[in-house]
């Protein structure tokens, strides 16, 4: 197939998040006319933006650990970054707080962080220094070798067993934390990360350790002008490239003939036509409900359903009248309990009354999020699913905002009610109803051994040879850099059987 008929080939990428809009911008430098749908008003998924009176709120991510991937859209778009988007770095990367009044700033800065370490436990400056390199290792092997990868077959991941067993992948983050650390509170520190993509760290496996060595690697860091300014800069460069976006464009069937997509019918009942089909929305959603015409959607959406999900969040958005400069850009908050409050959380079936929260700052990097002097805010609470907690979020939603408030404005924001300007939450309903997470899921299936590589859902639909997954539900997962690897993963596939003439 030469590369003129390449060119008129067309796809369609359903969901504008940072999945969706990575692919779209891989197929569209490479020559293939796509065209990117996202059900809302505006593009990034779950990294939306809310703007309410001179306040600027990013609804989701806002830790960026691997700018080098979102730097390579640009460069394989023959572009620059810097064009686009400037990213600031963030220091400390997060500062680590407990009811006894301790805190320890996590950052880029050995010498800082073994005083921190050693003033705890001596005999942990080693000990992490150990943890470090077991990072590292795990990190070469499930990040740069594997994270862009397809699983497509289990020889795949019989290839890949010799060094996840000699890597332990078996134990859970919070396992091999302890063989190297013995302060508790350190523990809680190196291995709260796997909440970051919906890991329980006592049953995710210690691949997700990798995240540590990640960030030492390549910083945190921070667009200015929030997350929703990435956003924005990547659907330019997707523009610039020709590619077309459609908003509140909300998908309701992808259409099937026999074993190949044909395209996507929206539910104003515009259709568009393609020769391969990619979508970033939920997995659940994309078999259950978006093929529910066809055998192969009410199988494999049916079987996804019976998959353990990620927890939820309950997210209140707030903007104050002033700015707190005691803190730090990214905070979290641990509460008084750490295992027990983790297994509420994953396997509870109610509201656990007690909580640990991560309090987002962006003002401390950016104050141009807030009108001069005041500061925009998040904070964000890991809650059970609807699936293992049918909670009424209608009705506890406000409370459980009373009871942050008042939890914050005691121990870390002082006077924060009287300064309160605007407010907003959002809750496991809203994952439900507006971005279609099945049980209200935050990060989609949990980061489980046995949901991982393999035995996720493929980049590639195993039975219907133009239907493609794209995101945190499929391979390797959630977190920026994850969805951002599955792009890259997922393109690769779809561009080789364009010219291979045989798939897409």
């Amino acid at each position: 197939m030469n590369a003129r008929n390449i060119d008129a080939r067309r796809a369609v990428v359903i969901g504008a998040g940072f999945g969706g809009l990575a692919l779209a911008i891989r197929l569209q430098a490479r020559g293939i006319q796509t065209t990117l749908l996202e059900k809302r008003d505006k593009p990034g998924g779950r990294a939306y933006v809310y703007e309410d009176q001179g306040f600027t709120f990013d609804a989701g991510p806002t830790v960026i650990t691997d700018p080098s991937c979102i730097e390579e859209l640009f460069t394989l778009a023959g572009k620059r970054m810097a064009d686009y988007v400037e990213m600031l770095p963030v220091s400390p990367f997060y500062r680590l707080c407990w009811e006894d009044g301790s805190h320890f700033d996590y950052a880029n800065d050995q010498e800082a962080l073994d005083r921190q370490i050693h003033a705890r436990n001596p005999r942990d400056v080693e000990g992490y220094r150990r943890f470090l390199a077991y990072s590292k290792a795990v990190f070469a092997e499930g990040y740069l070798k594997l994270g862009a990868v397809p699983f497509l077959s289990f020889r795949d991941m019989i290839a890949a067993g010799p060094q996840l067993a000699r890597l332990q992948a078996w134990r859970s983050v919070y396992s091999i934390v302890s063989r190297f650390i013995q302060d508790e509170q350190l523990r809680q520190a190196f291995s709260f990360h796997s909440l970051l993509v919906g890991g329980n760290p006592f049953a995710t496996s210690s691949i997700y350790t990798l995240i540590h060595a990640l960030e030492r690697e390549w910083g945190v860091w921070f667009p200015r002008g929030g997350t929703g300014a990435l956003v924005r800069g990547l659907v330019r460069l997707f523009e610039d490239l020709g590619g077309r976006i459609e908003l509140n464009a909300s998908v309701a069937q992808i259409e099937v003939s026999g074993m190949r997509t044909t395209g996507v019918r929206l539910a104003d009942g515009r259709a568009f036509a393609a020769d391969a089909v990619a979508s970033n929305a939920d997995v659940v959603h994309t078999y259950a409900k978006l093929m529910n015409q066809h055998p192969r959607g009410l199988a494999q959406g049916e079987s996804l359903a019976k998959k353990k999900f990620s927890n939820s969040l309950f997210v209140l958005y707030f903007g104050l009248d002033t700015h707190h400069s005691q803190l730090r850009h990214h905070t979290v908050c641990f509460g008084p309990r750490y295992r027990e409050l983790i297994r509420d959380i994953f396997k509870g079936e109610t509201l656990a009354e007690d909580f640990s929260l991560y309090l987002h700052a962006p003002c401390v990097t950016d104050p141009s999020l807030a009108p001069p002097g005041c500061g925009s805010h998040y904070v964000l609470a890991p809650v059970p699913h609807l699936g293992n907690a049918p909670i009424d979020w209608e009705e506890e939603g406000p409370k459980y905002r009373e009871r942050i408030f008042d939890y914050l404005e005691q121990r870390y924001m002082p006077g924060l009610r009287s300064q309160l300007v605007t407010s907003r939450i959002f809750t496991p309903l809203d994952f439900r109803d507006q971005l279609n997470a099945h049980h209200g899921s935050a990060f989609s299936l949990e980061p489980l051994l046995t949901q991982s590589a393999w035995f996720r859902p493929h980049n590639r639909d195993a039975e219907l040879a133009n239907l493609y997954l794209v995101g945190a539900g499929t391979h390797p997962g959630a977190g920026v850099p994850g969805v951002i690897g599955s792009a890259k993963a997922t393109a690769g596939l779809m561009l080789q059987a364009l010219q291979e003439g045989v798939r897409a």
